[in-house]
């Protein structure tokens, strides 16, 4: 659901430039706390979290490449929000689909540069805002459990979709650069975005099953999953005794990464082989801007002869390998510039707290 040049005017997509950014200041200090805090407490813990949201985005992006059919002549793809707010936190969330879809419009021209704000508004923020809501409440009005989670990541994910299509539209009927019947075009972008959502809903299910299954204690809307042991102790149930932290395995280090390179494996899988038998029908945007006349004001993107424009490598004639070569470069490019990306804002923060403890200590010795 990239949004390119031309669909929107000037003033609005200055507006959505606006939006974005205000997005990701507040999500650059939210993110700062969440990577700080997952994965276990102190600095060990948080050391793997950045590599755990740069491999996040990456993962996103090799889906992202993955178009599935969902009606005759229409295809959908993720846009991540949901996942990415379910294993990471939402503040996070937003900035691993914005380095995303940052990477896909100035390398794969993929998404309007003067439109990046609209996408990252539409695709990161919108996404993340509803999916987050609905799967903060379904977990609480739900049983506690694994299965929950999986079932609030479905729902979550569905309807994210379907908003952000929603919200595009709401974007249009302000600034839209032809005259369409808006009513029609709402019509379509909800239908067509409610099936897309369905795919959405089962690859986000799947993907953070796996991860429950294995680590919970890596997703973050997984936390309090499981519940610390109980002892009956003269009729009260009490907390058991934690275990010494010299007991722990020291085989911890090898689980830890089991996971983060399954992922990438993955990732290299999908963006590599498999995207080469993605549906190469036009995405439900794509869809309704051609049924409805909305594409005709739509520009050219400034790198559409770039070196890796729509997914391929410039002088690569062998088609499958051109858009696997692509695919691999984009998923190294996203891992690296995302972990760069929240190693700076994890540091950050560990910096922050860490003057903030000294100067405590300080005035405490005044």
């Amino acid at each position: 659901m990239h949004v390119p040049d031309g669909f929107l005017d000037a003033p609005t997509s200055v507006a959505t430039g606006a939006m974005a950014a205000a997005a990701v200041a507040v999500s650059l200090r939210g993110a700062r706390r969440e990577l700080a805090g997952q994965a276990g407490a102190g600095p060990a813990g948080a050391e793997r979290t950045a590599p755990l949201a740069g491999l996040t985005a990456a993962f996103v992006f090799a889906v992202q490449m993955l178009n599935f059919p969902v009606a005759a002549g229409t295809s959908g793809h993720l846009l991540g929000g949901a996942l990415a707010a379910i294993l990471v936190g939402p503040f996070t969330g937003v900035l691993c689909v914005s380095v995303v879809l940052l990477l896909q419009a100035i390398l794969f021209a993929d998404g309007g540069l003067t439109a990046l704000g609209t996408n990252i508004t539409c695709m990161a923020v919108v996404t993340v805002v509803v999916a987050h809501l609905v799967f903060r409440t379904l977990l609480r009005v739900l049983p506690a459990g694994r299965s929950t989670v999986t079932a609030s990541a479905f729902a979550a994910a569905l309807l994210s979709v379907p908003a952000s299509a929603l919200f595009f539209t709401l974007l249009y009927a302000v600034g839209g650069t032809t005259d369409v019947p808006i009513g029609q075009v709402a019509a379509a972008m909800g239908g067509v975005h409610v099936l897309i959502g369905i795919g959405e809903g089962v690859i986000t299910a799947l993907t953070v099953g796996a991860v429950i299954a294995v680590r919970p204690d890596l997703v973050h809307g997984a936390r309090g999953l499981s519940r610390p042991l109980k002892l009956r102790v003269g009729g009260a149930l009490v907390d058991a005794p934690a275990a010494p932290a010299a007991a722990a395995p020291a085989a911890a280090p090898k689980s830890s990464r089991a996971v983060p390179l399954a992922g990438l494996a993955a990732s290299l899988v999908l963006a590599g082989f498999v995207s080469f038998y993605a549906s190469a029908s036009p995405d439900g945007l794509e869809k309704v801007a051609t049924d409805h006349g909305i594409d005709r004001a739509a520009e050219e993107h400034a790198v559409a002869d770039g070196p890796l424009a729509d997914y391929g490598v410039s002088g690569v004639d062998d088609e499958r390998l051109s858009v696997g070569l692509a695919g691999v470069i984009g998923v190294g490019v996203t891992a690296a510039v995302g972990t760069g990306v929240f190693l700076a804002v994890r540091r950050r923060e560990t910096s922050r707290a860490t003057g903030d403890e000294a100067g405590a200590t300080d005035r405490e010795r005044i």
